[in-house]
Parts: structure tokens; sequence; C-alpha cells
């Protein structure tokens, strides 16, 4: 993975040599994917941070998690039950449960979450009519429609730049993080390149030891790590002439911030050995609830964005069976995450973001080979916001009987994602930085092409 604004071996343009590589740069020994992690911080550091517009310090949100239901989970089942559709509908799942939020109900199997009802607000009118993964995904994701011949950003990514290193973000953990792998199904940081690019931990924290990619070594303890760095500085024998070259000054620096963060207080946020029996215990044993615990760990350091990519979701066959396994874990992760939110006085600044790139058909697909399947179904579907300005205890719009259209109040991805930004003080009509100079902003214009519902004020 190239970073552009880290410089590379060979002859600059102007026939001079060009500088060392990042590999020498960060220090012989170092662990590259370390190196990696800190790529941002060298290149604002060593060249000026990007420049992107000032975000409105009187906004509500400061950081963002994201929980992204990758494959797309079913409406019917979740967050909008339809118990009187019948069994080619609702399957075995025909029995809604009520919410601590007077006339909400949500699926049976949500029992934590429906006692947190007052924390969230239901979507339930989301739609963009695409069937396809990656065509829908990236709508939801970035708001704006491919077929323009750009790449834009992921919500995630233009927080990280507005919000990130150009917004005086400090801290040694990258401003954009996946737990705990990418999607691949889309480049997340689209043409802002690797400034905005997230840093996916890799690993499983439900584990006896979260191997963080470049943080954490399995079988290398920290005393080890510990005395290979001192070993490192003894071997040095070009440290004298650190005071002479500000290239080498600033590798030094890198070299240091990265030791910080593989050895210091910063990495230890991945850390989850540090909570207690209980708290884990409350968030799940499994590989979800543990990263909702590190996300709610990540925020509090001042994470500016956090995905959780939630696998599992694209349930074309047996789809009821999985379902009875994985809809108890996003009970048990998401509603102790918003509890825990809340407890520590987090949850008014730390926006909640649910769902995935669409829903899945409502009538089930009972006949071979799907076997009880549901498909991909972008018509109508539902998603979930909670925190950082946005109100609990509320519904927007509504699908017909049978969840198959929007009966009320559609709500778009441009709808969602800019009400996000604005709770994040981010103005869509800001520029971004474009690498051919081009005039783009955050969001699309609502110029009458672009199909918007508007903003979600009524949860604002």
């Amino acid at each position: 993975m190239n970073n552009p604004y880290i410089p590379t071996r060979g002859v600059a343009p102007d026939g001079r040599a060009s500088r060392i590589t990042r590999r020498e740069a960060l220090g012989r020994g170092l662990q590259g994917a370390a190196a990696l992690l800190l790529a941002d911080s060298w290149s604002v550091r060593a060249f000026g941070a990007p420049q992107a517009p000032q975000v409105n310090p009187k906004a509500k949100a400061k950081s963002v998690i994201q929980i992204w239901m990758w494959g797309g989970p079913c409406h019917l089942d979740t967050f909008d039950p339809k118990p009187g559709a019948g069994k080619d509908y609702c399957g075995p799942l025909d029995k809604p449960i009520p919410t601590n939020v007077d006339g909400i109900q949500i699926g049976q199997l949500l029992p934590e979450l429906a006692k947190q009802a007052d924390k969230y607000s239901i979507i339930r009118s989301m739609t963009h009519g695409s069937n396809g993964h990656e065509t829908a995904a990236y709508m939801v994701q970035t708001a704006h429609t491919p077929g323009d011949g750009q790449s834009f950003p992921t919500a995630g990514a233009v927080v990280s730049l507005f919000k990130g290193y150009a917004g005086g973000y400090k801290g040694l953990i990258p401003p954009y993080i996946v737990m705990t792998k990418l999607q691949g199904r889309f480049a997340e940081a689209g043409f802002l390149g690797s400034r905005a690019k997230p840093f996916a931990t890799g690993g499983d924290p439900s584990q006896s030891k979260f191997v963080v990619e470049g943080v954490v070594t399995q079988g290398i303890t920290e005393e080890r790590q510990k005395t290979r760095r001192d070993l490192l500085g003894k071997l040095n024998t070009i440290g004298q002439s650190m005071d002479r070259d500000p290239e080498l000054i600033t590798a030094a620096q890198c070299e240091k911030q990265a030791y910080d963060l593989i050895l210091g207080d910063a990495g230890k946020v991945f850390d989850v050995t540090q909570e207690s029996a209980e708290i884990r215990e409350r968030y799940g044993r499994n590989k979800f609830g543990q990263s909702c615990l590190v996300a709610r760990r990540l925020v509090e350091r001042g994470v500016p964005y956090v995905t959780i990519n939630f696998e599992g979701w694209d349930t074309h066959k047996g789809h009821f069976q999985i379902m009875t396994r994985k809809l108890p874990e996003l009970d048990k992760g998401m509603a102790t995450l918003l509890q825990d939110l809340a407890d520590r006085g987090l949850l008014e600044s730390t926006i909640v973001w649910w769902g995935g790139e669409f829903g899945r058909t409502p009538k089930v697909q009972w006949e071979p080979p799907w076997n009880g399947g549901r498909g991909h179904f972008g018509k109508v579907f539902s998603h979930v916001v909670a925190g950082g300005g946005f109100k609990g205890g509320h519904v927007v719009g509504s699908s017909t009987e049978t969840g198959e259209e929007v009966k009320e109040r559609p709500v778009y991805p441009v709808d969602l994602v800019g009400s996000i930004y604005d709770l994040l003080g981010i103005d869509g009509a800001a520029k971004l930085p474009h690498p051919q100079g081009l005039d783009v902003a955050v969001l699309p214009a609502l110029d009458g092409t672009v199909k918007s519902g508007g903003r979600l004020t009524e949860i604002m």
C-alpha cells in the first residue's frame, strides 16, 4: 500500500536524489505495520496538514461509532417488524416485543435493545433502490451516486480529514479506525488518498490477546520489545548527525512516536483485559461485543471515527438459523455500548450509527436452493442513530404493511449522512481537496438530480 505523502527511493523529477524510504526513515527493525499506522502523522509533520475548512466548534458531536451491518440486515427481523404480514414475511420471528418507549416495537431477538429505545431513533424509510452490494454500500457510506467518474470518500474518511489531523487531532491513534478488517468493496478514502485511509486493526478482540496489526505482536513480550529498542539505539551510528539533518530529525521523531504507540499508554487502548470481567461479559465475549468495547475505549480517547464491520448479514440461505445466532450478539453488544456511553457521559458527544447497505427481501424465499433465505433489497430498509445530538425514542418514516415499499417520509443516504455531518459541525457544501484540483464538495448539491427527503430535523 503506497502513501503518496511518504517519499520513496529513486531520483526526483528535478534530478536530485530522492528522500529516504519510509522503512529507513522509521527506523531499521521497527515493524512496518506500525510505520503505516503513523503514516498520516508523518505526512502532517513533514509536509504540512492537508487543507480543510474548520468544523463548527459548537458542534454537539465529537466522534462517531458506525456499526456497519456488512451484507445488509433484514428490517422485518430487527427494527421494523411486521407480525401481521404472515409466515411468508416473518417466518418464525412473528412476535415483536415492546420497548421502553410507548408505541415502539422491535424484533423479538433484541430484548436488551428494547430496554434502550429511549436512547436511539429508528429510521424505517431508508431507500436508494440499489440491490448491488458495491453500489449500495458506496451510496450509503458516501451519500454520492456512482457514475460521475469520481471515487468519493466515505463518511469516515471525511470525518478523518475534517476532525482528524487537519482539524487539530493530536492523538497517536489514527483518527479513523476500522474494527477489524476493511470490506474491500470500495476505497474508503476515495480520492483523498492515504491521508484519510482508515487503520484496520485486524485480529480479534475476544481472544486472550488482541493482536492489533503493528501494535501488538503475537509471542513478543513488552519487555523483549523494549530490549530490542535499546539494542537498536546502541547500534545507531548516525545519531550524532541528527542535529544537522532535518529529515533524520523527523525520522527520529516518527520512530519515537511509533514506539510510544507500541510500548506506551496509547497502544493500551486496544487492551480490553484492562476492563473488568463484568463489563466484558456485558458486551458479550465474542468478536462483535468486544469490538464495541474497544470502540468505546477509542472514542473515550478522542478518536473521531470508529467503524465496526460486523460480518455475516448476507443471508441468502438459512436466514432464520443465522438470525438466531447473530441477533443475540448484536443485541448484547450494541445495547451495552449505548448504556456504557450514557453512563460515562459520552453519548451526548458520540453518534452511534447502525445499518447496512440495504435491507433484505421482506418475502422469504422458501424454495430451494434458498431454503428460507432473503435476498438484497434497496427499496426500503432501516437504520438507527443515537447520541451526538440525535434524539432518542423516536421513529422516522414508515414502510408498508409488508415492508416492501416506503409508506411515508423517504430518507435517502444524503439525508442521513448530511444530518450526521451537521451534528459534527461539517459543512456539506465545503470543498474537498482533490488531486486534480477539481471543484468538489463534501455532499452532492441538491439541485433536483439528487433524491432527498430532507435532513432529519425531527430527531435533531
